[in-house]
This record gives structure tokens, sequence and C-alpha cells, in this order.
């Protein structure tokens, strides 16, 4: 099949499979173009923030839906907003901080002032001065003003949408996945971190990369040589009906005869040379009960919750470019946490981020893909371990739900 997403040469799509990707869906500016209008603009619902990072009323966070400016805003009501960061005016932006608190915005250009909804309130000279200027007799306030959009909360999340379409949270999501999002959230949560991690590569190879259950033990030495993670544990994968949300997990417990399996074929990740000083980073408590060290859950289009050991972190995945991408991360404990559990918490933060000890490869393997592919747009991905399909499965070793991201990014694109 061959669809064009521009004026420019078609990209190619192998038909009746989500096991090909062509290279040149991360290299095209008009792809990103169309990407925002179909897909962050789209049917979908973006994650923004956690309702614990405006818990008063004034409270707001200025965040993203793909390239679009967004205030996340508390009102008087006790409800949460989102609108667009975005002056009706001049278009410039309203909340200038990450945070704050504010009974209003105003543009700090020519002061027009907007509701902590995003409804023009107010503007500057609108009658004008000594009965000269100011705006026509048909200006009306109520028809100026920035986009707005819905919002939805789940586990404390806060979602959001443009579209008028998009199903309710709970069936966007998906049962399986909405299952594995109360595991992990069922409890009050505090931020205890945050961070922006600058990405070399189009932001779909990252979302790619964490719905990558094969690349886990086999790029990241740590996980291997200290037994965080590998294939031969027990776990699988869940992904909701239409392909986009997944979750996929691992067990303590390792497969009956795969204790060698990693020795056999020589992989390069497991270094027996490699030692801590301090071990207690490996200590880890089930707290949750249920027996899993690790669980990675995805939402499309770019949100995503860990839990590795102790440490819980959400990340938020922003383009910011053809191949630069912005990743937000927030590290979270438990409001009822000890203090001794906030420690190991803390602890194990190390493990991620981009100079974490596990996760710091992911910072790097996804420029070498985005360098990798510079003279191969006309050239396909291959995404063939466990198969074609993108249904759930109860082994890990596969890339199913990197073929669910494709088909639900497929549908939103209408490719």
């Amino acid at each position: 099949m061959t669809t064009a997403t521009s004026h420019e040469i078609p990209i190619q799509w192998a038909p009746n499979t989500f096991s090909r990707v062509p290279y040149a869906v991360f290299q095209r500016d008009d792809v990103q173009q169309v990407e925002q209008r179909k897909v962050f603009e789209g049917a979908v619902w973006n994650y923004l923030g956690l309702e614990a990072e405006i818990p008063e009323v004034g409270d707001f966070k200025t965040t993203h839906v793909g390239r679009m400016p967004v205030v996340l805003s508390r009102d008087m009501d006790g409800e949460i907003y989102a609108f667009e960061n975005r002056c009706a005016h001049r278009g410039a932006l309203l909340a200038l901080e990450d945070f704050g608190n504010a009974k209003e915005h105003t543009c700090v250009y020519h002061a027009w002032r907007y509701d902590l909804q995003g409804n023009l309130r107010g503007v500057a000279f609108e009658k004008g001065v000594n009965g000269q200027g100011g705006m026509t007799e048909s200006f009306c306030k109520d028809q100026h003003g920035p986009r707005k959009l819905r919002t939805a909360s789940y586990c404390g999340l806060v979602f959001a949408s443009l579209h008028d379409d998009v199903p309710p949270i709970e069936e966007y999501l998906g049962e399986a996945v909405c299952e594995r999002l109360e595991r992990v959230l069922s409890r009050p949560v505090q931020v205890i971190g945050r961070f922006t991690q600058a990405l070399p590569n189009n932001w779909k190879l990252y979302t790619e990369n964490v719905r990558d259950t094969y690349h886990a033990s086999l790029l990241h030495t740590f996980f291997t040589t200290f037994g965080i993670t590998r294939l031969t544990q027990e776990g699988g994968v869940v992904i909701s009906e239409d392909g986009g949300n997944h979750a996929s997990a691992s067990y303590s417990r390792v497969l009956e005869g795969a204790e060698s399996a990693y020795a056999q074929q020589e992989i390069r990740s497991e270094n027996n040379d490699l030692a801590l000083g301090d071990l207690s980073m490996l200590k880890s408590v089930d707290e949750i009960g249920d027996g899993i060290v690790l669980q990675i859950l995805s939402v499309f289009p770019g949100f995503v919750l860990q839990q590795i050991h102790n440490c819980i972190a959400v990340r938020q995945v922003l383009p910011t470019g053809v191949e630069t991408t912005d990743l937000n991360w927030t590290y979270l404990g438990y409001a009822d946490d000890t203090e001794e559990m906030r420690n190991l918490r803390l602890k194990q933060s190390n493990l991620v981020g981009p100079a974490g000890f596990v996760s710091l490869e992911d910072g790097a393997v996804g420029g070498f893909v985005q360098r990798g592919i510079q003279s191969a747009g006309e050239l396909e991905a291959v995404i063939e371990l466990g198969g074609h399909g993108t249904e759930t499965q109860n082994f890990r070793a596969t890339e199913s739900s990197i073929r669910g991201f494709w088909r639900a990014y497929r549908t939103h694109m209408g490719l």
C-alpha cells in the first residue's frame, strides 16, 4: 500500500503487516506535521501531569501536547482544566513558569488577562484612551481565547484531548492496562524528583524502545549482570485491543531450564567483571505483593509508567523536532512511605535516567538508530520477533507491543 502524507514522495508501507516500518517516518518534517494534527491533536488522550502536581486551587503546570504548549490548572471549583498556552491576541505564551499558583494568567506582551479555565476576561485599553482607539464594537471576548482541551483523570494521572470523539479514558486504556495502572498507582503519591532528558532521535524511536522487551537484558549490562530482569525470567506482555497501550512485566522466578540461556549464547550484556561497592541498591521490597520486579507500561501516544523494583516514575515523551525529543521524568513515592522506603526509592532512582546504571544506554541507542538510517529512507525496519500480531502474550521474547504501537499509529494517521 502506498500512502502520501504530503506532496513529497509517498512513503511505502508493506501491505497487511505491522512488522515492517519504513525508516522515512523517523526522518521527514512533513510526517511530523501530520502527526501533530492527526495523532497529538487527534482522537487520543495525551498525558499532561499528575493531580498531585497541582493539588491546590490556583496551582498550574505548563506542559505540551506534542508541540502544542498547554497550561494545566486547578480552578476555584477544584476541577482541573487544560488550555493552549497561547494568547489569542498575538500568540505569546501566557504562562512562562513550569509550575506556579495564580488567580489568573496575564500575557506579558500586551496584558490580555485569562481566568484559570482559559477564558479571556480582560483586554488592556479595550475602550481606548480618552475615547480614542480601542477595540471595535464588534469585538467579543467570549469569541476569543486559546483552544481548550477535555481532561480526564485516572489513578491520579491527568490526560487531555482536543478531539470530541475520543472514547472515555477507561475504554481508551483497555481493561488489562487499567488493571496494571491500578496495580502501581492505587495509593496516593508524592513527587520526589523530576528532570527533562534531551534525546537525539525521533520521538517514535523512544516509544518503540519502552515497548521493546527484547532489548532490555541485551543492551543493559546492569540488568543482566545483577539479575534485575532477563528474558529467562517469567513474565509477559498485555496489549490493548487497538495495540496502542501495553504493560510488560517480569517476575523474580526464572523459567525452568532457562538459567544458562545467556551464557550459552555468549550474550555481551552478562558481564561478570562488574561489581557494586554498595549492594543496598539491589535490595527490593515486594510492596505490592505479586512478585513482579519490573513493569513498564505505555499509553499511546507518549506516556510511560515504570516500576523497577521500588523505583516508580512516569515519563512523558514529547517531540521537539524531527530528530530531537524531550523526555520528562517524574519520580514518585507513596504519600505514606516510611523514611526507610523513601530513601530506598531515591537510591534506586540512580538506576534510570540519562546517567542511570540501567538506562543510560537508552539515551544513546536512539541516536545510534537515527544516525544509522540517514540514507535508508526507502528501506524498512524488521519487527518480527514473536510473530506478526499485536496480541497479548505470556512471554517477553516478542515485539508484539511494538507492532501494537504501529497499529495504533497507522490507524490515527489514516495509513
